[in-house]
């Protein structure tokens, strides 16, 4: 496929479903409306999402961002985002009267349950994950003293267990789901008794992203993805490109990333985004390719989404009143 390109031959394809799912738009809402319902300053521990776009956009509406709740005044209202936090952040929060907003996604306070009773049964839980990562932290401090972080298959050969026949697996939410298979069949060759979780801990919004770009990637010379670098579920969109059969594919935070020499020889480029990307991000590399030359656009739909999250509890019962 690869060859001189002409204006003609020129085309794009638009991944659908992308961009937002349930658990962003519901946090970066929970922000919005807790602006408007208590005035600025709304303080944010870490990110509300991981998207620099969305982050600078809060920034100028009043939110401040945070690394700790400690650096937030004492009785100050602040929202903790939609990868979640440990019990300990909870309790850090209560201590310096902080009125707290939990914009946890729901998926991934399903997994917090999950390691919450598996803990309590007495299980060691293997939770795969990048070391690091907010959600993984926020779901170990669940239960700190049975939860090891498997990082990938090179962190399979270091996993130690008290009873090989109690043990469980648990993921964060934004991985790749080919990636955290491997890793699966891997420990479960060490752990044959090893437990699934009751569900697909893999979020149904990062399933159906890279189920899309697939489909695209399969004539594609060059996919873009549009993401955050520090965005896990966007840097996975590139390697699941690549592994369908991409020629090349590259994450750019906007369409200002975008090097030239990228197009050169493309005749079809795949677009795609990550689950904490605005559309406004898309649409402007969506102008960038039209501008040259690449006009013909088909949105490639892989499956229909219709799943939304209501407003944290805390937020609905304020604006009710």
């Amino acid at each position: 496929m690869t060859g001189a390109a002409t204006p003609t031959t020129r085309r794009v394809l638009v991944a659908k479903p992308r961009g937002y799912c349930a658990g962003v738009d519901r946090a970066v809402l929970a922000v919005e409306q807790a602006l408007e319902r208590y005035g600025a300053p709304i303080y944010v521990r870490k990110q509300i999402v991981h998207n620099t776009h969305v982050v600078q956009t809060l920034e100028k509406r009043g939110a401040i961002f945070v690394e700790e709740t400690a650096e937030v005044p004492e009785g100050s209202i602040v929202v903790f985002s939609a990868h979640g936090v440990s019990p300990a952040v909870h309790e850090e929060a209560a201590k310096r009267s902080l009125r707290t907003i939990d914009a946890t996604c729901p998926l991934v306070t399903k997994v917090h349950k999950e390691a919450q009773r598996f803990a309590k049964d007495d299980y060691d839980i293997l939770l795969i994950g990048h070391e690091g990562h907010e959600e993984v932290e926020g779901t170990a401090g669940e239960a700190p003293e049975r939860i090891q972080l498997v990082d990938g298959l090179d962190g399979v050969r270091n996993v130690q267990v008290r009873d090989p026949s109690r043990v469980v697996w648990l993921s964060q939410t934004t991985l790749s789901v080919d990636e955290t298979i491997e890793t699966v069949d891997r420990l479960r060759e060490r752990f044959p008794d090893m437990v699934n979780p009751p569900s697909d801990d893999i979020c149904y919004a990062t399933q159906n992203r890279q189920v899309a770009v697939k489909e695209i990637a399969r004539e594609a010379d060059l996919v873009i993805v549009v993401g955050s670098d520090n965005s896990s579920n966007s840097k996975r969109l590139v390697e699941v490109a690549l592994d369908a059969g991409a020629a090349a594919s590259y994450l750019v935070d906007n369409a200002g990333f975008i090097r030239e020499e990228w197009l050169e020889g493309v005749s079809t480029v795949g677009v795609t985004s990550g689950a904490s990307v605005p559309e406004e991000l898309v649409e402007g590399v969506l102008a960038y390719l039209a501008e040259r030359g690449y006009g013909d656009v088909t949105e490639v739909e892989a499956m229909a989404e219709k799943v939304h999250f209501a407003l944290p509890h805390e937020l609905r019962r304020d604006l009710r009143s």
